[in-house]
This record gives C-alpha cells, sequence and structure tokens, in this order.
C-alpha cells in the first residue's frame, strides 16, 4: 500500500512538471516552438516511461507481442525519418518538433525490447533504412508523397499518425503485459496531438483533410479534441 502511493505521487509531481513545460511551449503552429522545448517535454516523459516500464513486473511475452513490438519500434521510426526528411525539405518546425518526439516514441518500444531480451530490429539506424519491407514501401512511397509539396508533406504527417494510431490499437488488444499497455497507451495520446498538430496547419493554410487509416468519424473525434497533456 504504502508502495502504491509513492508511485502515485511521483506520477502526479512529473504530471504536473510535464504540464508546466508543455504550457510554455503553445501549440506546435509555424516556427513557433523551439526544438529544444518539444525536446525536453519529450525527455521529460520518456524518463517518467522508461521508471514505469523498470517498475512494472516482469510479465510473458508471447511471440504475438514480440512480433508487435519489433513491427511498432520500425514504425515509430518511420514517421521519425520522414519527419526529419520534410524538415530538410521544407524548413518548418513542425517537422523537426515532431521527429523529435518520435525518437522518443521509438525508443520507449526499445525498453521494452531491452527488458524482456527482445532482438532490436533496428540494426542500422540510418534515415530511411528499415528491415522490415512493408514498412521500408509505405516509407518510399510516402517520402516521395511528401516531397511533391509542403501541404502534401503535412498530410503525409497526418496519415503517418493515423497509421500509428491505428496498429497501436491493434496491438493494445493483443497484450495482457502491463508495461506495454501502459508505453502503447502513451504513444497513442502522442499521435493523436500529432494529428491535431498537423490538420490544424492544414486548418491555417485552408485545407482540408480527409481520413486515410482512421474512419473520418475516428479521425473527426480526435481532431476536434482538446490536446492531450502529461503522460497517459
Amino acid at each position: 500500500m504504502k508502495r502504491a502511493i509513492t508511485l502515485i505521487a511521483m506520477a502526479f509531481i512529473i504530471s504536473m512538471a510535464v504540464n508546466a513545460v508543455e504550457a510554455k511551449q503553445g501549440k506546435w503552429g509555424n516556427n513557433s516552438t523551439s526544438s529544444a522545448g518539444a525536446n525536453q517535454n519529450g525527455t521529460n516523459q520518456n524518463g517518467y516511461c522508461s521508471l514505469i516500464i523498470a517498475d512494472m513486473p516482469f510479465e510473458n511475452v508471447d511471440d504475438t507481442e514480440k512480433a508487435d513490438l519489433i513491427y511498432m519500434r520500425e514504425e515509430e521510426k518511420l514517421a521519425r525519418d520522414l519527419y526529419q526528411s520534410f524538415y530538410e525539405k521544407w524548413g518548418t518546425r513542425i517537422f523537426n518538433n515532431i521527429a523529435g518526439s518520435e525518437q522518443k516514441h521509438t525508443d520507449s518500444i526499445k525498453a521494452l525490447l531491452t527488458k524482456y531480451e527482445i532482438t532490436d530490429p533496428i540494426t542500422n539506424d540510418k534515415r530511411g533504412f528499415f528491415t522490415d519491407s512493408d514498412l521500408q514501401q509505405i516509407y518510399n512511397d510516402l517520402l516521395t508523397s511528401g516531397n511533391i509539396s509542403f501541404l502534401d508533406a503535412l498530410k503525409v504527417g497526418a496519415a503517418v499518425e493515423e497509421l500509428d494510431i491505428s496498429d497501436l490499437k491493434e496491438a493494445l488488444g493483443k497484450t495482457d503485459n502491463q508495461d506495454i499497455q501502459a508505453v502503447y497507451q502513451n504513444l497513442m495520446k502522442g499521435s493523436r496531438n500529432h494529428l491535431r498538430s498537423y490538420v490544424n496547419m492544414l486548418h491555417n493554410y485552408g485545407e482540408s483533410y480527409h481520413a486515410v487509416y482512421l474512419t473520418s468519424e475516428e479521425a473527426a473525434e480526435i481532431i476536434d479534441a482538446p490536446m492531450e497533456r502529461g503522460f497517459y
């Protein structure tokens, strides 16, 4: 009981700290948020995520859970790599900021791989390189689309976040491990915020957005909701 109270208190304190940082940062708008600020927020949440992974019990991981963790490790890298490329191509800070968050996401999955002694699929962290052939093709296609124009890059970003949400939701339904569930839930929360950011910027340019991987109702429910703060 004492240990549980201590964990709850720690969670509350860290959550309040993360909220304070995010309140200072404001929105992801065009060149309105510094890379340092975004990465600092990601560092806080990623550190807390690592604490949760370490503190939660070591549970059995079946082959399905292992396969999903391996896949999600590279899918989060895919998002990071695309956004880094779009930042270099278009020079708009939203891509750099969210790429920093995606690095924290893939690091969180890496922590789970390490905990359960699962072989990391990322043996070469070179941008645009993936061991999963399906992810390699998705990356190549989306990179081509996003290089057409800045607005196309924003639409690709939103689609990638939809894909993350869809795949994480599916993987979440196939695991009963507390630590894996906590990481997946937090990553989904981050992807929902990223989707909102990309779509909001598209709207600022007078562009509409149509859901790709989610239903239009699912996407609208996320986009119309406020930004989510702190650890899930």
